[in-house]
């Protein structure tokens, strides 16, 4: 009988979310603009997809790919009309910019949301954040060095769940070239996910396409993070190698988990 009347609740939920309204808000500034170049201006925007007239929704930060050198913001398909908000951020990319420009931004994104979403109707305590790619890269190195987010008032460790999908470990091979290094030699330092292991972090969930199809070294960086992660006592993490799907596709399995991993969550709230 239970279990019959948890299933009638979630369909309801689930009829309520595909038949709530959605508005689209383009090119928010996530920044104070009155110290800010022109570049940092054009660049420094979201886009807001939510549900209107509901209250307590979940919010998706997500952060395009491209090198760091390219992408643009959107709003992904695999993640509409599900009942909650997607916030599709841009950020500076070189070489108009180097780093930790593009950490900054990435932060900066993550803030507004925090400082915001809850006068649209979200709940602050449900946000999430993802990437692909060198957003996926950008994910992982918020997520886990406290440094960039804490300089916006906002600890990394209040995202309900981070997932870098496809993301470089190591330090990406665009700011090896920027000091004038090789991108194919593997680098770890400050600008490396790997340099900031720790444990006592929120969901980490770690995705990569099947490692003969992937970028190179892609799914292994991937692999080594987790199980670094591991290592220092993160019992939080998790890795899926996700057979059949490459670098460029490996994205829609991964947002297909993401939406589980939140209706999952609003099912045990």
């Amino acid at each position: 009988m239970k279990k019959t009347i948890l299933c009638l609740l979630m369909a309801a939920v689930c009829m309520q979310a595909a038949f709530a309204q959605y508005k689209t808000i383009t090119g928010i500034p996530y920044r104070d603009g009155s110290a800010a170049d022109e570049y940092q201006r054009e660049r420094c925007r979201l886009d807001l997809y939510y549900p209107e007239n509901s209250n307590g929704f979940a919010t998706v930060v997500w952060f395009h790919g491209g090198g760091l050198v390219g992408g643009e913001k959107f709003i992904p398909e695999q993640l509409t009309d599900k009942g909650f908000a997607i916030a599709a951020a841009n950020y500076r990319l070189s070489p108009h910019a180097h780093a930790p420009a593009y950490f900054d931004d990435a932060a900066a994104a993550v803030a507004w949301v925090f400082d915001n979403i809850g006068s649209y109707g979200g709940d602050v305590s449900k946000i999430y954040v993802a990437g692909h790619s060198a957003g996926g890269y950008l994910t992982s190195v918020i997520a886990l060095s406290k440094d960039y987010l804490s300089a916006y008032g906002v600890d990394s460790d209040d995202i309900k769940a981070w997932m870098p999908i496809s993301g470089q470990s190591v330090t990406h091979w665009q700011i090896c070239r920027e000091r004038g290094d090789s991108a194919y030699i593997l680098r770890v330092d400050a600008y490396a996910p790997l340099s900031h292991v720790r444990k006592g972090t929120p969901r980490i969930v770690l995705t990569a396409g099947q490692t003969d199809m992937e970028m190179d070294n892609r799914t292994v960086e991937n692999r080594y993070l987790y199980e670094a992660l591991r290592t220092v006592g993160n019992d939080n993490v998790s890795f899926y190698e996700i057979n059949g799907f490459n670098h460029g596709n490996v994205v829609i399995p991964s947002l297909q988990l993401l939406v589980e991993m939140i209706e999952a969550d609003e099912k045990g709230k």
